[in-house]
């Protein structure tokens, strides 16, 4: 069962999704649904031909329309993004409107992560995105000395440690 290309949706499987469920090949069925793509806008029901990707060009061709203004713009690669602001403070607003007019300024998005690892983010499911921002909470949320600490100590220390707290403030 070697394959010429990717599979990618099942359209590409034509029948044998179904032939495995009729004849009750569970394994070839769970294979078949491993090698497709989990990823929602590869469903055959999303697909676009090549020609309809163009036909933002076609239409900006057509209308006579300028290129698309840029909405993100990405630190680690540009050293000095377009900054509008000191045209604001200079000239007031109708200054700041010809300059946006003239050259747009882009949304600069930082973030909390370094790009790296925003990348690596966005390739990861939701379930473990959400266990890495729950991670980095609880690690703001605890000092590293006491993190330390706690993690070095037994359980039974931890207890009489407890007590032994317990008493001293019963007694405040």
């Amino acid at each position: 069962m070697r394959s010429s290309s990717v599979l990618i949706n099942e359209s590409q499987l034509g029948t044998r999704l179904n032939h495995a469920i009729e004849y009750e090949r569970r394994g070839e069925f769970a294979l078949l649904l491993a090698l497709l793509s989990t990823d929602a806008r590869d469903m055959a029901q999303f697909y676009t031909d090549s020609e309809d990707s163009d036909i933002n060009e076609r239409l900006r061709a057509k209308f006579d329309l300028p290129q698309a203004e840029c909405l993100l713009s990405d630190l680690s690669s540009e050293t000095s993004p377009i900054d509008n602001s000191s045209n604001f403070h200079k000239g007031g607003m109708s200054a700041f409107y010809l300059a946006q007019a003239m050259q747009p300024e882009a949304i600069v998005i930082r973030g909390d992560q370094p790009s790296s690892m925003q990348k690596v983010l966005t390739n990861c499911d939701l379930v473990t995105r959400q266990k890495f921002y729950d991670e980095k909470v609880l690690d703001k949320r605890v000092p590293h000395s006491v993190k330390l600490h706690t993690e070095q100590l037994h359980f039974v220390d931890q207890l009489s440690q407890q007590r032994q707290m317990s008493r001293l403030l019963e007694a405040c």
